[in-house]
């Protein structure tokens, strides 16, 4: 029988108190710390990426800003798994969360006309590669740590649909931090959007302040060149994780499209800065459309054969994506047009929907790969393995983002997107035949395969 209290907040909300994994108040903080961080974030990298494409013009800055990136991401990677697995995760989390907050201020400054004059157009870019190489460091020790947080506030039985959760968060704000930043850009210019993510990330701060310490799962010494080899040696040697996380690394690295997104938006689609944040947000989009079917279609049986199938389509709408700016430019929807500030032209809407359908598809990876980590991976070693997992897959966002720079450069925008979508459909042909393991894997807590 429902209590009032149930009636009085709405089916909804009755369906989310009931949740298992909601009913824990530390996960509900840690949802809003990642709602709140990635939504800040993917808002900053929006009007960032954007501000360097407008200063420079140039598609192989695009790729640079990957590339300043990668560099820390991955190398600081090495040590962060280590040393997260030896240290109380809230507080590095916090330290990662006020890093964020001083480099935000930064890009706020390097945005004010003043000291763009003062200091050149050349040496602002500069700055900003620098404070992107910052966020890199501070990236490779937020994700390890963040990774190990959610494994200590729900218990195992829940893991499965706790990563559907916390994807839910991330997806959240990986669409409205685009949308936001492009609405902003349009409105107000690049300082006062860039203060609006402070604004952002303090409400990100007062979350995991509202986090206990928790205890450590290892507080034995180990040499930490031992320790990263401990981590390497397991991932190497459980091949579930290793394919999930190679299978989705190669695809993400030849799948980079949304590094050119400034380039579609100004000069093959022509729809500024408010269209910009719609196509950058539409992945997101489709990824929060994913875990809605996912809501009735669970991913337990099969689990392999549509992690496979899903980052192929992922590179189909990739290659479609790419062709889309030869669509005929008419505008269908002139009253949309009008209200949204830029022309919804057929182009438009093929762009935006193959890139809908991409972060549908590649949403499906993604919580299928964060389960299996969960899932197969000690609670002693899972700052290691999300180390790792930054290696493998955070960093190839930035590697994705060269590569599409470079090749842009080398043979034009459109052909490095095709190219790219091409690749990846090779790269899932090759997993096929040699991880034979990850099409029979299954995600259920009491049949683990053996690896």
């Amino acid at each position: 029988m429902r209590t009032l209290k149930e009636h009085s907040l709405g089916p909804l909300l009755s369906f989310l108190l009931k949740n298992k994994t909601l009913n824990y108040p530390l996960f509900r903080k840690y949802l809003l710390l990642r709602f709140f961080m990635i939504m800040s974030l993917n808002m900053q990298m929006t009007i960032v990426s954007y501000m360097v494409y407008q200063l420079t013009h140039d598609e192989l800055s695009l790729g640079l800003l990957g590339l300043w990136e990668v560099i820390p991401a991955f190398g600081f990677s090495l040590i962060s798994g280590p040393f997260t697995d030896h240290r109380e995760k809230r507080t590095l989390l916090l330290q990662c969360v006020v890093g964020y907050l001083l480099l935000s201020t930064f890009y706020v400054m390097l945005t004010l006309p003043d000291f763009q004059n003062g200091v050149g157009i050349n040496a602002t870019v500069w700055l900003v590669y620098a404070g992107v190489f910052v966020g890199g460091m501070l990236r490779a020790f937020l994700s390890p740590s963040n990774f190990a947080l959610m494994g200590l506030v729900v218990p195992k039985r829940l893991y499965a649909n706790a990563t559907t959760w916390s994807s839910t968060a991330w997806q959240f704000g990986a669409v409205v931090g685009p949308l936001l930043g492009g609405s902003l850009l349009a409105l107000s210019g690049f300082t006062w959007s860039l203060a609006s993510v402070v604004g952002l990330q303090l409400i990100g701060l007062t979350a995991v302040l509202l986090i206990p310490k928790l205890p450590l799962m290892m507080r034995g010494k180990e040499p930490i060149l031992q320790s990263l080899k401990t981590g390497l040696k397991f991932v190497f040697n459980t091949q579930v994780i290793l394919a999930a996380l190679s299978l989705d690394m190669f695809a993400v690295l030849f799948g980079g499209a949304v590094a050119l997104l400034p380039v579609y938006a100004d000069d093959i689609l022509k729809v500024g800065e408010a269209g910009y944040g719609w196509l950058r947000a539409a992945p997101g989009i489709g990824a929060i459309i994913c875990l809605l079917i996912l809501s009735f279609v669970p991913l337990k049986t099969k689990a392999g054969a549509k992690l496979l199938g899903s980052i192929a389509l992922f590179g189909i709408t990739t290659i479609v994506f790419g062709i889309s700016g030869d669509v005929a430019s008419i505008d269908p929807l002139p009253w949309v047009s009008a209200f949204l500030g830029f022309t919804i032209s057929w182009a438009f809407l093929l762009a935006f929907f193959m890139l809908l359908l991409g972060g549908l598809f590649d949403s499906v990876s993604v919580i299928i790969r964060g389960t299996i980590l969960q899932l197969y991976t000690p609670d002693h070693m899972r700052g290691r393995v999300a180390s790792v997992n930054t290696m493998f897959i955070s960093s190839s966002n930035e590697l994705g983002a060269l590569e599409s720079g470079f090749t842009a450069k080398w043979m034009g925008t459109v052909p490095a997107v095709v190219f790219g979508g091409v690749m990846t459909l090779i790269v899932v042909g090759l997993t096929y035949v040699k991880a034979p393991l990850l099409t029979r894997m299954k995600l259920d807590p009491n049949e683990k395969d053996k690896t």
